[in-house]
């Protein structure tokens, strides 16, 4: 089978390379697609291309990408693997038409999809569970730097602050001083890290903040997963980021979420974040929420869900044959063609 994984943006990168690592070991033809922004945080060894004509002359079986768009001129069935596990983002739910299959982490998706399905009736769906998150289960899932980190830097507990990047929903901004107040406890260690599209400036403000602590990093590698196993809280707000973390039945705090129906400890500002952290960490009450978390959006800990990815995406083909472009409405090829040139 020849596959190509599409990256339009960086975050694409670490959802990918799973899907490239046991496509490879299934003895699979694969060619990595990298956008101009995303080539400046590109550093695998493997053939990839910045040119569409190169994949057209590619002829492959499968396109897969964390994306939302596709070109739909590219031969192959267009998988879509999903960017992120916060269901309540309304473009996690919104049907362009780009593609052929869509892979869901977990039954609260694939009822929607469901749906979806009997609505449009042009895709197919399959559940899954996330490839970005086989790392965190499998057999060589990443080493835990916990307790080095603790004893490195002094501390009892390690804080992870990954805000979203939108304007109308992250908190980096109102919550600046807050953020810096969990530092003010030389026994907590502070992690931040940044969305791939957060806003300059406010990057550059933390920046300079944090070089006022030793007890804060600045976290500037894009894949966000080893900081998911060392840290002991999250603090967030409307983000993926906090379903990652809840998948490993760790307490979060959010500041403002959108999410109607939180289950997890959700504040309308973050005056009293201190406070709300350190009960926290006396008294978890959110655990049975945690479980129903796991179970909806991603109930899969057996570190094989790219292994489902790639048998779903084989299971298509033996059902449909490989098609040689997608069908799509006038406009969306239109855009189609803007984005990326006429075949």
């Amino acid at each position: 089978m020849k596959i190509i994984l599409f990256c339009q943006n960086p975050y694409s990168l670490a959802i990918n390379k799973p899907v490239h690592d046991v496509a490879i070991n299934r003895g699979y033809d694969v060619l990595w697609y990298i956008s101009d922004n995303v080539k400046p945080h590109f550093n695998f060894d493997v053939p990839h291309t910045d040119s569409i004509k190169d994949l057209i002359h590619y002829r492959a079986d499968a396109v897969i990408t964390p994306g939302n768009e596709l070109p739909h001129f590219l031969r192959g069935v267009k998988a879509l693997i999903f960017h992120g596990l916060a269901g309540e983002k309304k473009r996690a739910f919104r049907i362009r038409h780009y593609f052929d299959l869509y892979l869901t982490p977990g039954p609260f998706f694939t009822r929607k999809y469901q749906k979806l399905k009997e609505k449009y009736k042009n895709f197919d769906y399959k559940e899954t569970g996330w490839a970005k998150l086989d790392i965190l289960f499998s057999e060589n899932k990443l080493p835990n730097r916990k307790e080095e980190l603790k004893s490195l830097y002094n501390v009892d507990k390690i804080i992870l602050y990954a805000p979203t990047f939108s304007p109308s929903l992250t908190s980096a901004g109102e919550s600046f001083s807050d953020i810096f107040k969990i530092a003010d406890d030389n026994k907590k260690l502070l992690i931040i890290k940044f969305h791939d599209l957060m806003d300059v400036e406010i990057k550059k403000m933390y920046t300079e903040e944090a070089k006022k602590y030793k007890n804060v990093i600045i976290h500037k590698e894009r894949n966000i997963i080893p900081l998911l196993i060392d840290a002991d809280l999250m603090v967030s707000d409307t983000s993926s980021a906090v379903y990652e973390f809840l998948i490993l039945d760790k307490p979060v705090v959010t500041i403002n979420t959108r999410t109607k129906h939180p289950k997890w400890l959700n504040l309308k500002n973050s005056k009293d974040l201190i406070t709300k952290i350190d009960e926290t960490f006396s008294k978890d009450t959110f655990h049975e929420q945690r479980k129903e978390i796991i179970k909806e959006f991603h109930p899969y800990s057996d570190g094989k869900s790219t292994e489902r990815v790639l048998n779903a995406i084989t299971e298509w083909i033996d059902a449909n044959g490989v098609p040689e472009y997608r069908k799509l409405p006038l406009l969306r090829k239109m855009k189609m063609y803007k984005m990326y040139g006429h075949p």
